[in-house]
């Protein structure tokens, strides 16, 4: 088969619950968007099929924490060898479900495979501490250590824009950790996630550590549950409040939206800045949580600037998902291309300009550039999450590091300088997850603490920080 057939019959999804496979008696299509036709059947979990996930993982999460480390290690080192064999099946489901450019779902499914490795590497240095007892009279002659257990039951929600990298974000380290997971992946993208979730069975998972529900009735019911310990959820704003406001005192690890602030000061790279700029503000069709969508461009550059990036725009390719020459495919779906073609349009309308514009073909909308904006246009202070970018000129940049604090947003931020000055200057004064220091907001090592503050979530992901989360401290005092 090449590159460019779909499949002849749309496959029909099963959730895993404790150590079988479950249909459904309801299912929902999934449809490529690009071509419109049906790829899979997506089952509909009940509260009934979520009640039976929670109770497998419940009754695996001893099993799960009494596995040494190196046999959690060499579990994750079995997935990821399995996702590298099945790298170019796994990478062609994801491009027919959420018609992401093929080029860049290979790239994704090898980063989870490097991604697993590292959660096994991080299954054994999972450490404590001494805690120094005679600092005080009290202390004195007594041993006390801090240890790190497995939390238990880990319920994880991920989103159709990086299914599969989320996804081992979640699970590689909540098994690394010695936990037992429930998950419940997007119903836009729910085969990829499936066909990752058989690599875990066929390394060798145990019976009900990895558990999945689908469809977004049961979400309530799965978060909320008290045999969940922790809660990891990556997504919309909205949802990740409703979680953070339902689940009382469970621990939880939410990576939510963003504006993608990226900053071109004078001194820049121009060349390597125009280039970053406008393909992360594209890439993935735009639906990132730290895509390029505010760019700030020091005036004496702005001109030159503005030129480069219009021309770097018009050379990446939009067309089929399928074809390894695309750059660029298609949003999730027609009404998500839809929904960000109205929110360019009413800021075309209040006087913003289109050094590029968007002409929009059933999902596909092809890259917008504005200009002439506004701060509070939609299109600068809301998550545009589509392939577009605003270019705004400053002369001073503390005020706009203010705004930024200011503002409920806080993923990560970006800025191309060789002043070392104004680099420490963004780290030290912009409220964020992360500053990126000649890279855009969208720059990203799966090893590293990636996260936001305010509105922009709780928590860091990474397998060693993601484990921290998903292990709770225990004191031990000897007298």
């Amino acid at each position: 088969m090449n590159a460019l057939q779909t499949p002849a019959e749309p496959e029909r999804i099963r959730m895993r619950i404790g150590g079988t496979w479950r249909d459904a008696e309801v299912h929902l299509d999934v449809r490529d968007p690009y071509r419109g036709n049906v790829i899979a059947h997506a089952p509909v979990s009940t509260k009934c099929d979520c009640e039976d996930a929670l109770a497998a993982a419940h009754r695996a999460k001893d099993a799960m924490a009494s596995m040494p480390g190196y046999a959690r290690a060499a579990l994750l080192h079995r997935m990821a060898d399995l996702v590298k064999e099945r790298t170019e099946d796994i990478a062609r489901t994801m491009t027919l479900e959420t018609g992401k450019a093929l080029r860049d779902s290979l790239i994704e499914v090898q980063r989870a495979g490097e991604l697993l490795h590292l959660c096994a590497e991080e299954a054994v240095r999972i450490q404590g501490e001494h805690i120094p007892m005679d600092g005080t009279t009290i202390g004195a002659g007594k041993i006390a250590m801090l240890m790190r257990f497995p939390v238990g039951v880990v319920a994880a929600i991920t989103p159709f824009n990086g299914p599969i990298s989320l996804t081992a974000h979640k699970l590689g380290p909540a098994l690394a950790a010695g936990n037992s997971l429930v998950l419940k992946p997007s119903p836009k993208a729910p085969l990829c996630v499936h066909k990752l979730v058989e690599v875990a069975i066929d390394a060798g998972v145990p019976d009900g550590a990895v558990n999945t529900l689908f469809g977004d009735e049961i979400g309530p019911q799965l978060v909320s549950d008290g045999r969940v310990d922790f809660v990891s959820f990556t997504g919309s704003i909205p949802v990740g409040k409703r979680i953070r406001d339902t689940i009382g005192m469970k621990r939880v690890a939410l990576e939510l939206g963003g504006v993608g602030p990226t900053f071109v000061h004078h001194d820049a790279d121009l060349a390597a800045a125009v280039k970053a700029c406008a393909r992360n503000a594209v890439s993935l069709a735009g639906q990132s949580c730290v895509s390029v969508q505010n760019v700030y461009v020091h005036k004496q550059v702005h001109d030159a600037f503005v030129d480069a990036v219009c021309r770097e725009m018009d050379t990446i390719r939009f067309g089929d998902p399928l074809d390894m020459a695309t750059d660029v495919g298609t949003l999730i779906d027609e009404q998500a291309a839809m929904r960000v073609e109205g929110m360019l349009q009413r800021a075309v309308d209040a006087g913003a300009r289109p050094l590029r514009g968007w002409r929009r073909n059933g999902a596909q909308l092809n890259a917008t550039i504005l200009s002439n904006v506004q701060p509070q246009m939609d299109v600068v202070c809301q998550e545009i999450f589509g392939p577009a970018m605003t270019i705004q000129p400053y002369e001073e940049i503390e005020p706009i590091f203010k705004a930024i604090s200011d503002s409920p947003y806080g993923l990560q931020c970006g800025v191309f300088t060789n002043s070392l000055q104004l680099a420490l200057d963004t780290f030290r004064k912009v409220r964020t997850g992360g500053v990126i220091v000649n890279g855009t907001s969208r720059w990203r090592s799966d090893q590293m603490p990636y996260g936001g503050v305010k509105d922009s979530g709780i928590g860091r992901e990474g397998p060693k920080f993601s484990i921290r989360d998903m292990t709770e401290e225990r004191l031990f005092v000897l007298n």
